[in-house]
């Protein structure tokens, strides 16, 4: 990913001291404080993601939100996202890939019938590169995203604030458990995915996604369990690990 403009420079050591114990909404004004232009959102209008918006929205009603849209969605997760644009109010923004989904399956197949491999190579065409031409695009120096640390291996090591080749990468609600989540959708009203109810707990692509049940981690319905991580808040390169791990404390 490459933004443009200098790079963001932060004592990290100091903002993650300051931001550890702090409150979503708080990590929120400080990211607007600190960045009052180049500041969007994600979201993948996933099973939870009604709470990172409401969150966000409520501080700055106009940030721009940035869906990397694969076009292989569930038709829910379609109407969910038209839902939720309207109900807040969303300033969304939509990126896709350049390639059809039809096209890219007619001269490539099924990449994601062709093990992790197949699935990276997925994720970057469809999720990775979008995402980066829509940062360039926007001009983005910070971006409010959604992980958190109770989701997977590698969110465990994440800081609430992190540099992501150039970018300052601010995770609001790190630190939240699943319990969290829930009452606060309940708490304000807010609607889970569609899908939540048919025991989808993590909701991506229609054909890397399955439910699950009992005690199963939500995310190992993802990727027919050959990884955890679509790529999104993955370092790509070598400059963007070592940018990253500059900034893990």
């Amino acid at each position: 990913m490459t933004t443009t403009g200098d790079p963001i420079q932060l004592d990290l050591e100091a903002v993650n001291r300051q931001l550890g114990n702090a409150a979503a909404p708080d990590v929120v004004s400080w990211a607007v404080d600190t960045f009052p232009r180049g500041l969007v959102m994600t979201t993948s209008f996933g099973t939870q993601s009604a709470v990172l918006l409401h969150v966000v929205t409520r501080i700055v009603p106009d940030i721009a939100v940035i869906w990397i849209d694969t076009g292989f969605n569930f038709p829910e997760t379609y109407r969910f996202a038209d839902q939720l644009a309207k109900q807040m109010d969303l300033n969304l923004k939509v990126y896709q890939a350049h390639q059809s989904p039809a096209r890219m399956v007619a001269l490539q197949g099924k990449l994601w019938e062709k093990g992790k491999s197949g699935l990276d190579a997925y994720d970057r065409q469809r999720k990775v590169e979008p995402r980066d031409r829509a940062f360039r695009e926007l001009k983005v120096k910070a971006w409010l995203t959604g992980p958190r640390r109770e989701q997977t291996t590698f969110r465990q090591s994440l800081c609430k604030v992190e540099l992501f080749n150039g970018a300052a990468k601010i995770h609001p609600i790190l630190d939240w458990s699943t319990k969290q989540v829930h009452a606060y959708l309940k708490r304000h009203d807010l609607p889970y995915h569609p899908l939540y109810e048919l025991g989808y707990r993590s909701i991506g692509d229609w054909h890397s996604t399955v439910s699950v049940t009992g005690e199963m981690a939500d995310r190992s319905g993802r990727f027919r369990g050959l990884k955890q991580e679509c790529g999104l808040h993955l370092p790509q390169t070598v400059d963007e690990n070592a940018s990253r791990d500059s900034s893990a404390l």
